[in-house]
């Protein structure tokens, strides 16, 4: 049911419109002067963040020239930044139609329009039967210069960037996504000495497996060595050759000491716990290992592979024998990693595969190809993409999944900044056809140009995935259920606000949902409390608040759990999503009184990648809402000076982003108006 509001707005525009083209009909010339004009106060309504001024605006344009494609294809980006995706989806095949089908505004409208319309239908996992394939490498060798040698292990960074294990080369190499060495650790002085793996454990600090030199080495989060774990020997907390790592929930680090048959524990600080491995009589029989390798452990579960068995084992977190994961479908297991959602990523021969520890069902993701193959290591990266390390050929395989090589790179031109033209500034949006942000972008990645020419001094100011601060908007209910639960909401407030950078604004969705000041918790409230209180209202102020504010930010919900009657009378819960989503908005929802949350909750937070935090779990919210400023970030802002002439400010200038990623490419089409003379 639409509120009264939108029924009036409504009235009154086909009111204004009907009067418009009334007096107008005759007279052209009139016409297009007054669309110009609506179309240069939607355009900058939309650069300041107004999107529903800039759909009006849009409107009344085309009720002048209804067929301007330009116009429709503006009106379904202000339509999409609104969450209206549908309505946008509808207004860029209008401009499509008035489009010649071969021309390339219209390969871009239509890829716009099949992204949009396609990740609607896709859920952003690993297992939904889509195929990765090789889109890339990172080669240890350039014409006649070694950039590293033989890789065995890698280790995702938040930038994008990512840490390679080099065995051959006794060294760490960060490379960035283009595959530029960013930086090479040697260890202390006396070096490395055959670096196998490596994981971080929760502190940020780094975990180096020495292969030859019978230790671990411990570094901090840039790479600095700081002490060693172990040393050569057959006893307690020694080692002969480790190899695999991996550090639980808890901080614990297992060590596969591969030389002596068994897989050694140790607490975050390097002191030895225990050891198991060992054959054991006792049921379930464990016939003890021949060739440990990879190792994973999560949800009080240790899982151990064995190449020489090719089986996949379970231990508790005491070293306990629980059973066999896998008995049969692997040809030669070296690494297994824990993918976010609980699965297993098992580098395999030539293959790397995906197992669910639930059902033990095992799918080929990929494979490499090359005559010399053996991938010792397989990881995730931020942006969705498997890394794998081929020892044998000695390089890093980049596999992609198949819908995106074959869809690209979604770009958006998300603002465009002309007050002190002829400077101006760009914000670029670049995601994935899941909607995931793509990170670890440089100057090298973008090329902006204006009439199909490139732009003067092109410069690259930043990106959202390099910030570390993030700002939050808080929305509290204010429901006759939390009416005595202003205590817990007084908490949950606080513990919110020591857990970012700054608060915009604190809403109370009442039944107008209004804004309070920021850190008056005390102040009396019992007015604003009401049985018809917004839901929907009170996520959309609190939001819109943030659209100015830092790339990562979030709005994080204060209630009961239960949204009531009222709660999408005016906005429906899709719409919600893709507002926060088109406009990257993160979505927590902090319970209070010890009720569940409504499964609409749980939807914004999955569609958003927030969560639903209990007020009083044990460890608290501070943990999740402070993550916030780690979460990845697409956008990134450019500038250049344009060249183009602006009749005195009422000159429409267009500005095209191009992006480009290993064999991926993706680009976009935007204008703006310069200041008035």
């Amino acid at each position: 049911m639409k509120s009264r509001f939108r029924w009036a707005a409504a009235f009154l525009f086909v009111c204004v419109s009907a009067w418009t083209q009334d007096i107008t009909s005759n007279n052209p010339d009139l016409n297009a002067r007054y669309a110009q004009e609506e179309f240069r106060i939607g355009v900058q309504a939309f650069n300041r963040f107004a999107f529903n001024e800039a759909i009006l605006s849009f409107e009344r344009a085309l009720s002048f020239t209804p067929t301007d494609t330009l116009l429709l294809e503006w009106l379904g980006r202000a339509y999409y930044r609104s969450g209206l995706e549908d309505a946008a989806v509808r207004a860029w095949r209008s401009a499509v139609g008035g489009l010649d089908p071969f021309s390339a505004e219209s390969l871009l409208a239509n890829s716009r329009i099949e992204t949009v319309q396609g990740r609607r239908n896709y859920l952003p996992v690993v297992d939904d039967g889509v195929h990765y394939v090789e889109s890339g490498r990172y080669p240890g060798r350039v014409e006649q210069q070694t950039l590293y040698r033989q890789p065995t292990a890698v280790l995702p960074c938040e930038d994008g960037s990512v840490w390679v294990v080099a065995y051959g080369s006794n060294e760490l190499v960060r490379i960035d996504v283009n595959g530029v060495v960013r930086q090479r650790q040697r260890g202390p002085v006396n070096g490395f000495d055959r670096p196998y793996d490596i994981v971080q454990g929760l502190d940020g600090r780094l975990y180096v497996s020495e292969y030859r030199g019978g230790r671990v080495s411990i570094l901090n989060s840039n790479g600095d060595w700081q002490a060693y774990i172990g040393r050569k020997g057959l006893d307690d907390g020694q080692f002969v050759g480790p190899q695999n790592l991996a550090v639980d929930e808890d901080g614990y680090l297992y060590v596969v000491d591969y030389g002596n048959r068994r897989v050694s524990k140790f607490d975050p600080d390097g002191d030895f716990v225990f050891s198991f491995g060992r054959k054991t009589k006792n049921p379930p029989d464990f016939p003890g290992f021949v060739s440990p390798t990879g190792i994973a452990a999560r949800n009080g579960r240790v899982y151990v592979a064995d190449n020489v068995s090719k089986q996949i084992y379970t231990f508790d977190p005491n070293g306990g024998f629980l059973g066999v994961l896998v008995r049969e479908g692997l040809g030669g297991p070296e690494s297994l990693r824990f993918l976010s959602d609980g699965r297993l990523l098992v580098a395999d021969t030539n293959r790397v595969l995906l197992i669910d520890v639930d059902s033990a069902i095992i799918r080929e993701l990929g494979s490499v190809g090359n005559a010399k193959v053996r991938l010792t290591g397989a990881e995730m990266d931020r942006n969705g993409e498997i890394l794998v390390t081929n020892f044998q050929a000695g390089e890093v395989s980049i596999l992609t999944r198949l819908d995106d090589m074959a869809s690209g790179l979604f770009v958006q031109i998300e603002r465009v900044v002309s007050s002190a033209f002829p400077n101006v500034t760009v914000e670029v949006s670049v995601q994935d056809k899941l909607r995931r942000p793509v990170v670890g972008l440089d100057q090298r990645n973008f090329l902006l140009s204006e009439q199909d020419r490139p732009v003067l001094k092109q410069q690259f100011l930043g990106a959202g995935f390099r910030a570390v601060t993030s700002d939050v908007s808080i929305l509290v209910e204010r429901s006759e259920l939390t009416r005595s639960l202003t205590q817990d909401i007084m908490t949950a407030v606080k513990d919110v606000s020591a857990s970012t950078n700054r608060v915009v604004s604190l809403v109370s969705a009442g039944e107008q949902p209004t804004r309070e000041q920021v850190g008056n918790t005390n102040k009396d409230n019992s007015s604003l409390y009401s049985a018809r209180w917004r839901f929907d209202l009170g996520l959309r102020l609190a939001a819109t608040d943030l659209l100015p504010a830092e790339k990562k930010r979030a709005v994080v919900f204060i209630g009961s759990g239960a949204l009531g009657e009222l709660a999408f009378e005016s906005y429906g819960l899709s719409e919600l999503a893709a507002y926060l989503a088109n406009n990257g908005i993160v979505f927590y929802a902090v319970i209070v009184g010890g009720s569940r949350a409504d499964e609409s909750l749980s939807y914004l937070c999955t569609e958003t990648g927030g969560a639903v935090l209990p007020l009083y779990r044990s460890e608290g919210v501070k943990p999740a809402i402070s993550a916030l400023a780690s979460k990845p970030s697409g956008v990134y802002i450019l500038s250049y000076e344009s060249r183009l002439p602006t009749d005195f400010g009422t000159a429409y200038l267009p500005v095209e982003a191009e992006v480009y990623l290993m064999e991926r490419s993706g680009r976009d089409k935007s204008g703006y108006f310069p200041p008035r003379q």
